[in-house]
């Protein structure tokens, strides 16, 4: 049970979760990030057993990034000029859908309708492609709502350290649930699992009441003109575009998780079970250290810190490419969540604290491009350079290459080396 308002400290930990229409956000975005987490885990397994090729868990990522890439600047346009639940309401149906689609297949009616081999797999790229497309409208809209829910500006840090906390710790449960369920349960009965999950999301995001758009301050644009400034608005800005950059690249290149399933099943020898453990390892360290960061937010040095944290997550992503201890890679993944999460809630902050309210959906479109679809690219250059390279030498390529990237940042953006708080 939450503390009452009337013993709540100076600095109230559960602020944001005072609002109901907020727990309901929360609770929403928690039944989601399970059911996505454990889907993607099984379609990771399930592909590289059709194939036994790093490349197709590459090709998962490049699936889902290049819709949703293609279709961000219009859908951040579409989130600053409909109202944003129910842009994310049908999102979130035709992630359903997909879901359904994914269970289908996987079930002996799918299979005898398709070989079982690796042609097999392009039925299911093509339903991960149709879900990019609604998860590249998805994101500005979530994004841009959550603030609308809170009654006080001065609740948007808590509420995005919480955000942070509760998606960290779906992240975990996902993975981890999802290693179980292929274990246990096969393939197909793990995609019921996570259509179940998506449909109860679904229900509490319907609960949340709508919200009119934010007035929009001087005349309206074009869809040109408004997409352009979202993009102008953040390369004008040197802190935003320096955090974007710095998490872009670090995950671009830093990001060993697309080849966990070679760890797991060739190099580690942990099968299904051992996978979802390492899956999860990073989002522990990730929820750990925004809980943290709850109680004890950053008030100083911020930027160094960002700075700091991703050199980390860099240097753990080395060490767990070397590693041949199934505990050692989990305690680096572990890290790597851990200096992760740090980079998270900074640059969410900078986003909502200096981004007007009605330009959020832009921004976060392109936010969505530079952070979120690096995630699947990421996993398409980490299983292209595993191929060229192997596996092993092509994490710790994407470990240097991270380092290179947070001393070029250091070095050329002065105003994040200086960022004290991370507000205005």
């Amino acid at each position: 049970m939450l503390p009452s308002a009337d013993s709540a400290p100076a600095h109230d930990p559960y602020a944001a979760l005072r609002v109901p229409d907020f727990r309901r956000l929360v609770s929403a975005r928690t039944l989601l990030t399970v059911a996505t987490r454990v889907q993607g885990l099984v379609v990771s397994w399930q592909i590289y057993h059709l194939t036994n090729n790093p490349l197709a868990l590459g090709l998962i990522g490049l699936s889902e990034a290049v819709p949703s890439i293609v279709v961000s600047l219009y859908a951040g346009y579409v989130a600053d000029s409909v109202r944003r639940k129910n842009i994310v309401v049908v999102a979130l149906a035709v992630l359903l859908l997909c879901a359904v689609a994914l269970a289908v297949l996987a079930s002996p009616y799918g299979i005898g309708l398709l070989a079982k081999d690796a042609l097999y797999t392009l039925p299911l790229y093509a339903v991960i492609f149709v879900s990019g497309i609604a998860r590249g409208f998805m994101g500005p809209a979530l994004f841009s709502f959550m603030p609308q829910l809170l009654p006080d500006r001065a609740l948007l840090p808590n509420a995005i350290t919480w955000n942070s906390t509760t998606y960290q710790a779906s992240s975990v449960l996902g993975p981890a649930i999802g290693g179980y369920l292929i274990a246990a349960l096969g393939v197909a009965n793990s995609y019921i699992v996570s259509t179940t999950l998506l449909a109860l999301a679904l229900v509490q995001f319907a609960r949340i009441a709508g919200r009119a758009l934010p007035p929009m301050e001087g005349e309206k644009l074009s869809l040109k003109d408004s997409v352009l400034s979202g993009l102008r608005f953040i390369f004008s800005n040197q802190l935003v575009l320096a955090a974007l950059s710095l998490d872009m690249f670090a995950v671009l290149f830093g990001g060993a998780v697309a080849l966990l399933p070679v760890f797991a099943s060739d190099i580690l020898k942990v099968g299904a079970t051992g996978f979802g453990q390492l899956e999860a390892a990073p989002a522990i360290g990730s929820v750990l250290m925004a809980v943290f960061l709850t109680y004890f937010p950053l008030k100083r040095r911020a930027g160094r810190k960002l700075l700091w944290a991703v050199a980390g997550f860099g240097l753990a992503t080395i060490g767990f490419a070397l590693s041949k201890n199934f505990f050692l890679s989990l305690f680096l993944l572990f890290l790597t969540g851990v200096f992760d999460s740090v980079s998270v809630i900074v640059r969410s902050t900078l986003i909502h604290i200096y981004t007007p309210e009605y330009m959020k959906g832009r921004v976060s479109a392109v936010n969505n491009i530079f952070i979120g679809s690096s995630n699947e690219i990421g996993a398409f250059e980490s299983g292209g350079a595993a191929r060229l390279l192997g596996t092993v030498r092509s994490v710790v390529f994407g470990g240097l290459m991270t380092l290179l990237v947070v001393a070029i940042t250091a070095w050329r953006a002065d105003k994040l080396r200086k960022l004290e708080s991370g507000t205005k």
